[in-house]
C-alpha cells in the first residue's frame, strides 16, 4: 500500500526534484477545507499509481520556502513535477477523474 509522505523546504530537492518518477506534489494547509476533502482521493491514487507516480504532500503554511519559489497562490495546489520541471498544475479541488486524467499523459 502506498503512503503519501510529507515533505519540507529542506527535503524537496531530494524527494521531488531528484526523482526518476513523476512527483504530484499537494501544497496544502490545515485550516484549507477543499485540502481535506481531497486528500482521501489522492490517497486513492497514490495506492493505484504504485510504481508509476508518487504522492507528497507540503503544508504551505510550515514551508514557505518552496511555496514562494513555485508561486503558490491558492490552496489545494496539486503540482505535478517530471525530471525536476513542474509539467502540469492543478488549483483547487478536483473530482478524482479530473485529476487522472490530467495525468494520464505524464505516466
Amino acid at each position: 500500500m502506498a503512503t503519501i509522505q510529507n515533505v519540507t523546504d529542506d527535503t524537496f530537492e531530494e524527494v521531488v526534484l531528484k526523482s526518476k518518477l513523476p512527483v504530484l506534489v499537494d501544497f496544502w494547509a490545515e485550516w484549507c477545507a477543499p485540502c481535506k476533502m481531497i486528500a482521501p482521493v489522492l490517497e486513492q491514487i497514490a495506492e493505484e499509481q504504485e510504481g508509476k507516480l508518487t504522492v507528497v504532500k507540503i503544508n504551505a503554511d510550515q514551508n514557505p520556502d518552496t511555496v514562494r519559489q513555485y508561486g503558490v497562490m491558492g490552496l489545494p495546489t496539486l503540482n505535478l513535477y517530471k525530471n525536476g520541471e513542474v509539467v502540469k498544475q492543478l488549483v483547487g479541488a478536483k473530482p478524482k477523474r479530473v485529476i487522472e486524467k490530467e495525468l494520464e499523459e505524464f505516466l
